[in-house]
């Protein structure tokens, strides 16, 4: 018999001489393989020299080797002129385990083309694999079969046929099999009550832990752990008290795993004074306890105590570290996310994912700094996430409320693939920035792509005609809303139209919508209609609103200040008074002004009146420049917004120091002649501010791009992009 010669050490390429049939020595070259490339490498030689019955020798040690290749290991098996059965069910288990459980049914389906029989051990492998993949269909005709061949009556595939049931969501057939099963162990049991919980039917699932109990069955941490982890997903906070009580009377011991599930179901409830008592028990802390409390502290708005968890962790995973960026994001803390998505890159290897990219893109446009917009997106194509369809989306958003409509379209432009939540936010981004037209022409290319439209495109569609005043567009969007596309309107679209002709001043029409609704009108609702009054100087109706809101919402300020607002246009200041007087005893308190400017990559922040700067005296100053400049111009502060009992000199410094004139100047005192100057406010901007803006965009030749509450103003040449409808 020829020898098998083996290559020198400079290749590693393992050679076989035709004729070196042996079994011993066809494993051995094999099994001498060092990578997948070497593997098969070995295997064109087996081919070449006409070996084809070593390819099962093959295949036992391809699916013994790490990292698996299904795609390599199904090349080899469908090479196997009759593969033994014992091959056949260990790549079945194997296929079932993959992350592609469905190459195991294609396996199964080939098999039986070609007349192979599945003995009662490929059963369990091929319902496990039905079970992953959610393929219910095949696993019906997987248990029709198994039940023709007399395998149902085996534990195993009883339990492998319960699982795969309870997976697919079909809790009454899984609790038949369970059933009729003659023999139950603890798994059993695990698998019908996380049917159970999965489904959200925890009573069952309650009520087959007693029968366990009863049963003689003796219960394990899984079972607890298993409920009160769907308890968490769930926040089903009765149930899980009623676990914690069970595994307390029945002495049941709470090793780490079962106290980390404690932890993450109270985390989860938001019962964070339970949870932090638990975590305080638990020694060593994990990771995993560790995130839950960092989640459930940023859910119910604790975030300083979320950080203290964090900043204590003796090891950080990707996950915490994105439960950290997330919580502040959502916190309407952007900087501190930014902060702290710059100090995971510094501190640690960790590469973000999808889920840390998206929160760190919400947090860039909240915060609305172009310039750390575009610094993300350059992170982003540096790091291969610029193909992945829900960052691209979220990219577009952050533009837009960056005030790039630019950066915005060219996102979307060359997105490859795009979904109705593309074309939505594409939309949205140009009614945020007054531009209707376009956001119609879009939506009628979107219906030319065949793209269906959703309630929140219809949304940002009549936002848009709101703010543009396109009263007859905004009725057209909503009439094909509902008759076209068959949408059910919620209260954010009828608050939308009424916006839309209160904006307009046609209030009666505002009013009949609300008359006229299917449902109660909620505060936004209200809250709509009274800003139009407000707009317009409708006084008894927009008193009659901020009542309306007051009756469903009596701590809302907005309502409160109105109130206030209306009395002191008319001068009846005791009932000024009475309106501060109750705000001061129920502790309602006026949103404050807030602007914000982004210099060099760094954001800074005024509020009205504001000198906490360390540049205050030179903004001071600046602002009487301007102002002085304005004035040669023909600015003249408009103090009727200015709604206190004060002198007009009083009056006057109140409207001059607004937060977005100091942050204007600020930014005139560091940028560059003809640049733009970007500010966010957080209220809707004042009519004076607006004026001011539009002459400061004249006189010092810039562009000023504002986003106040509800969309972005352009001024430039003394004119701004709203036409002065906002």
């Amino acid at each position: 018999m020829a020898a098998i010669a083996t290559a020198s050490v400079s290749s590693p390429l393992t050679t076989i001489a035709p004729g070196a049939a042996h079994p011993r020595h066809l494993s051995t070259a094999i099994s001498s393989a060092a990578s997948l490339s070497h593997l098969k490498q070995i295997h064109a030689q087996i081919f070449r020299n006409n070996l084809h019955r070593s390819n099962s020798l093959l295949l036992d040690f391809v699916l013994s080797s790490l990292p698996f290749s299904s795609d390599y290991a199904l090349a080899v098996f469908f090479n196997i002129h009759n593969p033994e059965p014992h091959l056949c069910n260990k790549l079945l288990r194997k296929l079932s385990r993959s992350r592609e459980p469905r190459k195991a049914l294609l396996v199964f389906g080939a098999l039986r083309k070609k007349g192979f029989s599945v003995d009662r051990f490929g059963f369990p492998p091929l319902l496990k694999a039905a079970s992953n993949a959610l393929a219910l269909v095949e696993g019906r005709e997987i248990h029709g079969l198994g039940c023709k061949l007399g395998y149902d009556s085996d534990p195993f595939v009883q339990t492998a046929l319960l699982g795969m049931y309870a997976s697919c969501g079909l809790i009454p057939e899984a609790r038949r099999v369970f059933d009729k099963m003659s023999y139950r162990d603890v798994v059993t049991w695990d698998i019908m009550i996380d049917g159970y919980c999965e489904s959200g039917l925890f009573d069952d699932a309650l009520s087959l832990l007693e029968e366990m109990k009863s049963s003689g069955v003796e219960t394990d941490e899984r079972i607890f752990t298993t409920i009160l982890s769907s308890c968490a997903r769930a926040r089903n906070l009765a149930v899980g008290k009623q676990i914690h009580n069970f595994v307390s009377e029945n002495g049941i011991t709470i090793d780490s795993q079962l106290q980390t599930a404690l932890v993450n179901m109270y985390a989860s409830c938001g019962s964070m004074d339970v949870a932090q008592s638990l975590y305080d028990e638990l020694s060593p802390k994990n990771v995993v306890a560790s995130t839950a409390m960092l989640f459930g502290y940023s859910k119910v708005g604790q975030i300083e105590a979320a950080r203290l968890i964090f900043d204590r962790m003796a090891s950080r995973d990707l996950v915490c570290w994105s439960a950290m960026i997330s919580g502040y994001a959502e916190s309407d803390q952007p900087q501190e996310a930014l902060k702290l998505f710059n100090e995971m890159q510094a501190a640690s290897r960790i590469k973000p994912d999808q889920v840390a990219m998206l929160s760190v893109i919400s947090a860039s446009a909240n915060l609305g700094a172009l310039d750390q917009a575009k610094h993300i997106h350059m992170f982003i194509k540096k790091n291969g996430f610029e193909e992945d369809l829900r960052i691209n989306n979220a990219l577009i958003d952050m533009y837009g409320k960056c005030g790039s409509l630019d950066g915005a379209i060219g996102v979307f432009d060359r997105m490859h693939r795009k979904n109705v939540i593309s074309w939505t936010s594409m939309i949205n981004a140009f009614a945020m920035h007054g531009d209707a037209n376009n956001a119609l022409l879009l939506f009628n290319q979107m219906k030319h792509e065949k793209v269906e439209p959703n309630g929140v495109t219809f949304l940002g569609l009549l936002y848009a005609c709101s703010h543009a005043g396109l009263v007859e567009e905004g009725q057209k969007m909503f009439s094909s809303m509902v008759n076209e596309y068959g949408l059910v309107p919620k209260h954010e679209h009828y608050g939308c139209m009424v916006d839309l002709y209160g904006r307009a001043n046609l209030l009666k029409e505002a009013l009949k919508v609300i008359e006229t609704m299917p449902m109660a009108p909620n505060v936004v609702i209200w809250g709509s209609l009274m800003a139009a009054c407000r707009i317009h100087g409708e006084f008894e109706l927009g008193e009659f609103a901020a009542k309306q809101i007051l009756v469903l919402e009596p701590d809302h300020s907005g309502a409160h200040v109105l109130l206030s607002n209306i009395y002191a246009k008319e001068r009846r200041w005791g009932n000024v008074r009475e309106v501060r007087k109750l705000m001061t005893l129920n502790d309602i308190s006026k949103e404050q002004g807030c602007s914000k400017i982004e210099i060099n990559q760094e954001i800074h922040e005024f509020l009205t009146a504001d000198r906490s700067h360390k540049r205050a005296d030179e903004i001071y100053a600046k602002l009487d420049i301007v102002v002085d400049k304005l004035k040669e111009a023909g600015y003249a502060p408009d103090t009727s917004s200015v709604l206190l009992d004060l002198d007009e000199d009083e009056k006057k410094d109140a409207i001059l120091w607004h937060s977005e004139k100091l942050a204007f100047c600020y930014g005139l005192m560091n940028s560059e002649r003809g640049s733009s100057i970007r500010i966010i406010k957080n209220l809707r901007v004042c009519e004076d501010c607006h004026n001011f803006m539009k002459l400061a965009s004249r006189v010092f030749d810039r562009k000023i791009v504002m986003r106040d509450r509800t969309r972005f103003h352009q001024y430039a040449d003394g004119l701004c992009s709203c036409k002065d409808f906002w």
